[in-house]
């Protein structure tokens, strides 16, 4: 008997249902959107976006397939290889994110379609492109009707965008508190004077929040509603030029500049380098994490030999570079994502259950955790075996650096706070992970005190 798992990310949606059944995604459509998807393949809506790399491919597989009674179809769709999330995402990405998605919706609109929820969660990371992966999105546009989901792309990707361009691109992770989008009015109340002279920011951002505080305790009757097709095509073109006109220029932190000063000589680093590389070789191909990735320098050398590779840092500099990074080189399976190590993505949702957490979407068969321990233990006081068996929830095999508290990057961790750490020593370091992991191979950098370590996960630890 085969067991189907729904999962609970698509609950929200009566037009179809997600489900997985031996570690394959399927999508039911159910009947009352057969209509609309027949609209969708039949109209060529589906062949020019799919050509053109806008929405995910997908194959019908039989009826047999179906979980329900109420089944039309039964859609496999092409998995993606890592699922993130926008709040884990760079401006550029969320920008790319938000192009493209005004870009199907102008497509849509000369096919006699539309968008009817523009999610920023229904887009995904494939082959280094913003991809749509909510094949049921679409619906028949109708003569007149306004967009319905104006709204919904404001505060997903405009509101968002306009803070981080104008403000901080810190405030992305409004997205996290906020996962239907950031209100309108919050991001009116947040953004600067100065947007008041942009006229997009004015528009879209500014008197539609005004709008909806003015109508938000009246009933209103959008029946008599209409909107041209002239003007709804305006719209969107209004909504893309503001877009586009956003920017932010990632400053220089002292992550987005690390290895400008990271006390590496030129042979340690090109040294580092290579035995990275040879321990990637001697573990085989396989997804990696690369933790703590800075603007992705040794991700690269994942991605080099054809691994898929996710780059997390917590700095929104670096992974901007990173990204813009990627893009420039065409690279097409590395992804930088932001993430703070000591408060990772969570469970968000409803019941907890909609966006799967950092662990949820794990275990990586390889993850690089390089010049990153001493700053877990020491900058947020996390013991050496916590972070091992955090570690080994993540992963099945590690490349691991220690730093020792002689190196100087450690003496300046410790120069503003006192030395409380009387664990933190290489032979605690190498007790507590052996606990959890086969340390099989340690090679002593050139020219420092680093460490690199070469670890399979215990099978006790699976």
């Amino acid at each position: 008997m085969q067991v189907s798992e729904s999962i609970s990310g698509s609950f929200r949606d009566p037009s179809g249902i997600v489900f997985r059944r031996e570690g394959v995604i399927y999508r039911q459509v159910n009947m009352s959107y057969g209509e609309s998807y027949d609209r969708l393949i039949e109209s060529g809506l589906y062949a020019a976006l799919v050509a053109e790399g806008l929405l995910i491919p997908h194959d019908e597989v039989g009826p047999h397939h179906a979980i329900s009674d109420d089944a039309y179809k039964v859609i496999r769709p092409e998995p993606i290889q890592f699922i993130s999330y926008p709040y884990e995402w760079s401006f550029s990405q969320l920008k790319a994110a938000a192009l493209t998605t005004l870009h199907i919706q102008e497509t849509a609109l000369n096919f006699g379609m539309s968008l009817r929820d523009s999610s920023a969660y229904n887009i995904q990371f494939r082959n280094g492109r913003p991809v749509l992966i909510d094949t049921l999105s679409f619906e028949r546009c109708r003569e007149g009707q306004p967009w319905i989901a104006y709204r919904q792309f404001c505060q997903h990707f405009l509101a968002p965008l306009a803070l981080m361009s104008c403000r901080d691109a810190r405030l992305s992770q409004l997205l996290r508190v906020f996962v239907d989008g950031i209100p309108l009015d919050l991001a009116s109340e947040l953004l600067p004077f100065r947007s008041w002279l942009k006229f997009p920011l004015l528009c879209h951002i500014h008197l539609h929040a005004k709008g909806q505080k003015r109508f938000a305790d009246k009933a209103v009757d959008r029946s008599g509603a209409r909107m041209s097709g002239a003007a709804l095509r305006g719209l969107i073109y209004s909504l893309e030029a503001g877009v586009r006109k956003l920017r932010w220029k990632p400053g220089g932190t002292q992550w987005a500049d690390y290895y400008d000063f990271a006390g590496y000589s030129s042979e340690a680093l090109e040294h580092k380098k290579s035995i990275v590389s040879q321990f990637l070789d001697r573990l085989g191909p396989g997804t990696v994490w690369d933790l703590g990735a800075n603007i992705g320098v040794f991700s690269r050398i994942a991605s080099d030999k054809g691994m898929q590779t996710v780059a997390f840092d917590n700095d929104p500099s670096a992974v901007e570079k990173s990204y813009l990074g990627c893009v420039r080189e065409g690279r097409t399976n590395l992804l930088p994502l932001l993430l703070d190590l000591t408060n990772p993505s969570p469970s968000i949702g409803w019941e907890n259950e909609e966006r799967m957490s950092l662990l949820q979407r794990g275990p990586a068969n390889i993850v690089l955790a390089l010049a990153l321990i001493h700053h877990i233990a020491i900058s947020n006081n996390v013991p050496l075996g916590k972070i091992a068996e955090f570690f080994s929830r993540i992963c099945r095999s590690l490349i691991v650096e220690f730093v020792p508290k002689s190196d100087s990057r450690v003496q300046k961790l410790l120069s503003t706070r006192e030395d409380i750490f009387s664990d933190y020593t290489r032979e605690v370091f190498q007790s507590e992970f052996s606990k959890r992991f086969q340390i099989h191979d340690s090679v002593d950098i050139k020219d420092s005190e680093r460490t690199l370590y070469l670890m399979t996960r215990r099978e006790t630890q699976a």
